[in-house]
């Protein structure tokens, strides 16, 4: 199904291949992030989502020995509102405690130059969540601050350049890789965009955001962040 519509708005993603020539999609990835109390019987959850045949990954919840974060994924939105919600209403999580305030969800997107655009939007998100050798993740949500809408677009891009050089040296050296989801309008706080970061080791994923409080992006127009979460992989559904 094409994104068109009869008053010409356009909503689909855009990119560019390394032509120079202009790409487009209606293709796109979202994901969700549900986390819980009072886990203790991870197996069982495992063995449920298994069963199921649900894509996504399931974390320990790091700051809560009882907590477990479940990470899930598709390009059909309808599942969250279906599939997914019958899944945490039955057992084994229908008695547990829901940590509201950790509940994330967002879209993958473009900025209209990847060049290979449906890889961007839909497989590098999964094979990023999904690849067994980084068990660490660190979600978070953000917004900026308005007046960084009101900056001229080349200043804009600039100060995204800074920040994108940053993240693209920590994925070269295989230290901390990044899932980049927008949630305009999805999120409960008004958050604007989902960032999650995985690797192999903890560290480096903290490092990277105490490097990147000191880029003009996160020091002067990020109005707030968080909370956030820390996983560790309990288990991983198989790329297909």
């Amino acid at each position: 199904m094409t994104e068109k519509t009869k008053a010409g708005v356009d909503i689909q993603e855009h990119g560019m291949d390394r032509d120079g020539t202009k790409t487009s999609t209606d293709r796109r990835l979202f994901m969700q992030l549900q986390v819980f109390g009072e886990c203790t019987d991870k197996k069982a959850i495992v063995q449920e989502l298994e069963r199921q045949s649900v894509e996504g990954v399931v974390y320990q919840d790091v700051n809560d020995p009882r907590g477990v974060g479940i990470l899930t994924m598709g390009e059909d939105p309808a599942v969250f509102a279906t599939k997914a919600t019958e899944l945490f209403n039955s057992p084994p999580f229908e008695l547990l405690p829901m940590k509201s305030e950790f509940t994330m969800f967002g879209r993958s997107y473009s900025s209209g130059y990847e060049p290979n655009l449906e890889d961007w939007l839909v497989s590098k998100p999964r094979k990023t969540a999904l690849n067994p050798d980084w068990p660490w993740a660190i979600w978070y949500p953000l917004r900026r601050k308005g007046e960084f809408a009101a900056l001229p677009e080349k200043e804009q891009k600039g100060i995204l350049r800074e920040h994108g050089m940053i993240g693209r040296s920590y994925a070269e050296d295989d230290l901390a890789h990044d899932i980049r989801l927008a949630c305009h309008g999805i999120d409960t706080n008004d958050n604007e965009f989902l960032i999650g970061l995985v690797g192999k080791d903890l560290f480096p994923l903290s490092h990277l955001v105490q490097r990147m409080r000191k880029t003009q992006q996160t020091s002067k127009y990020i109005q707030s962040m968080g909370p956030f979460f820390v996983g560790h992989v309990v288990w991983q559904s198989a790329l297909g």
